[in-house]
């Protein structure tokens, strides 16, 4: 499989060669997304679609929403994710439906490390399995921790779950962009200060819950990966089982890396997919999708007229519409600790 990826899809290059045995895969990507705005038409064009975004600014307290007019996020915003729709079209993460131009980095024999072409952020990547498998964190959350701290010289690393904004929720893949983008990167400290409950910390990690009135999160704070694992997995089937879910337990995950702290896990936890707005056949209708990149605090409208639209009190009732259950916060927070305490 790897001889073919190599020959087929991998992009060589001696700048991203030296990069790759440095282990330092956020230059790599970089270097990658150079290369391909220069020979992947599509590609460039939604970079040069990034030059037409509008953005305004809501101030919460003490923290910032920012809502992004984007032209270019309209098919990944209206994505029919419905298991008959997935089941109609081809996969366009699978590597034999990858467009001719579209060349990636080899990541670990497992992951592939594509250039988005619908960017949101101003380096944006799809972090694709190679094999066609669900969209499930459950056992894959030792590779998000691995890409993200291999990627952390620029980026950060995200993940939607299938019914919480993955456009792929039959192809498992995470994302990158640059650190930082997302307000929550900056806010984070504050929101854990000002909102957040320690759930559980010892020597080695340190687990809050934060309600911050419009966004119901866990997060992991350890420089260990093997010991975040170990109450990421706790902390999964305690939510499993609040969430009463036939399906993956509703949630977006970013996760960033630095060298000297280690790793923060910020677990956005949702009670729906969309919101109301999107639905609405009248005025009131809004077409936005909140994912990762919303919840963290860059909301994407692919529609002027929604931009336009768009207000404080609009994304205090989508964002409370999406979020966990404010009383269910509560009780996962009191069995997470008893759980992490014995």
């Amino acid at each position: 499989m790897k001889s073919k990826l190599n020959n087929d899809i991998l992009y060589s290059d001696i700048e991203i060669e030296k990069f790759i045995s440095l282990n330092d895969f956020g230059n790599a990507s970089k270097a990658l997304l150079e290369q391909q705005k220069k020979n992947w038409p599509q590609l460039a064009e939604g970079y040069d679609s990034l030059k037409l975004i509008k953005v305004k600014e809501f101030l919460f307290d003490g923290f910032t929403i920012r809502v992004q007019f984007n032209p270019g996020r309209i098919i990944s915003t209206s994505a029919k994710v419905d298991d008959a729709s997935i089941k109609e079209r081809q996969c366009f993460l699978c590597k034999q439906n990858l467009p001719s131009d579209q060349k990636g980095i080899l990541y670990r024999d497992s992951i592939i490390i594509l250039c988005n072409p619908f960017p949101i952020f101003p380096e944006h990547f799809t972090l694709a399995n190679i094999d066609h498998s669900p969209q499930q964190i459950k056992n894959s959350i030792d590779t998000l921790l691995s890409l993200s701290k291999d990627l952390s010289s620029q980026y950060s690393v995200f993940y939607n779950g299938p019914k919480c904004g993955a456009s792929a929720p039959d192809h498992l893949h995470f994302q990158a962009g640059n650190k930082y983008f997302m307000p929550v990167d900056k806010e984070y400290n504050f929101l854990k200060e000002k909102f957040g409950k320690k759930v559980y910390s010892t020597n080695d990690i340190s687990i809050f819950g934060v309600d911050d009135l419009l966004r119901r999160f866990i997060s992991f704070e350890s420089k260990d990966k093997n010991i975040i694992i170990k109450y990421f997995e706790i902390f999964y089937s305690v939510y499993e089982a609040i969430s009463e879910s036939a399906e993956e337990p509703k949630m977006n995950i970013l996760s960033f890396y630095d060298n000297d702290a280690g790793w923060r896990i910020v677990v956005f936890l949702r009670e729906k997919h969309r919101p109301s707005h999107f639905f609405a056949s009248d005025e009131n209708k809004i077409l936005l999708s909140p994912a990762a990149v919303d919840i963290g605090g860059v909301c994407i409208t692919p529609l002027e007229k929604d931009f336009e639209r768009i207000t404080k009190n609009i994304l205090i009732e989508i964002f409370n519409e999406v979020s966990f259950d404010k009383d269910k916060f509560g009780y996962l927070i009191k069995v997470l600790i008893e759980k992490f305490e014995n």
